[in-house]
């Protein structure tokens, strides 16, 4: 079992977290048992030891990424720049949208992006994805051009395009 740590306060639920640094924080009110604690977290096992694996999985491709030389970005941004536009333009017309400008960047947390003037923003590092991730990617921010949210109606635009879009939703 993980090392958990308990923080005590005056609040009224008894909550679990897991920091970015791996760390099992348990939130409590003063007057819980350590038994009671003890329970709640051996309950909680399985989400606990999910969310570990998830979270260090995330640490782990941050990592492979932060190792990415200044030269390979330029590399892969300079594939993105070739490879994007054009599947972009593919999929716009199959989905029946128009877009702004395409801006590749090197982003830490996102994939791409689309702003309300319909302008694209894709991250080079999608060009280390298998092909299909990338296609999802570049059909979700189209989708935004005609849902600016993530409501069953924006998902169903994306299902139209890509019926196993899940699969590379989970990628």
């Amino acid at each position: 079992m993980v090392k958990v740590n308990i923080i005590r306060s005056r609040r009224k639920t008894i909550s679990l977290e897991i920091t970015d640094h791996l760390e099992v924080l348990v939130r409590a009110p003063y007057q819980v048992s350590d038994t009671y604690i003890q329970n709640f977290v051996k309950e909680k096992s399985d989400w606990i030891t999910a969310h570990l694996e998830k979270m260090q999985k995330r640490q782990d491709q941050k990592d492979a990424a932060d190792k990415i030389s200044m030269e390979e970005i330029e590399s892969l941004a300079d594939r993105a720049l070739k490879e994007i536009p054009a599947r972009t333009a593919f999929f716009a017309k199959k989905i029946g949208v128009t877009y702004g400008k395409i801006t590749i960047r090197n982003q830490r947390t996102r994939w791409g992006s689309c702003s309300i003037q319909g302008n694209l923003n894709f991250n080079c590092l999608l060009m280390l994805t298998p092909p299909e991730v990338r296609d999802y990617v570049i059909v979700h921010e189209l989708c935004h051009r005609k849902e600016m949210n993530h409501s069953p109606r924006f998902w169903a635009e994306v299902e139209k395009v890509l019926p196993d879009y899940r699969a590379q939703k989970q990628w």
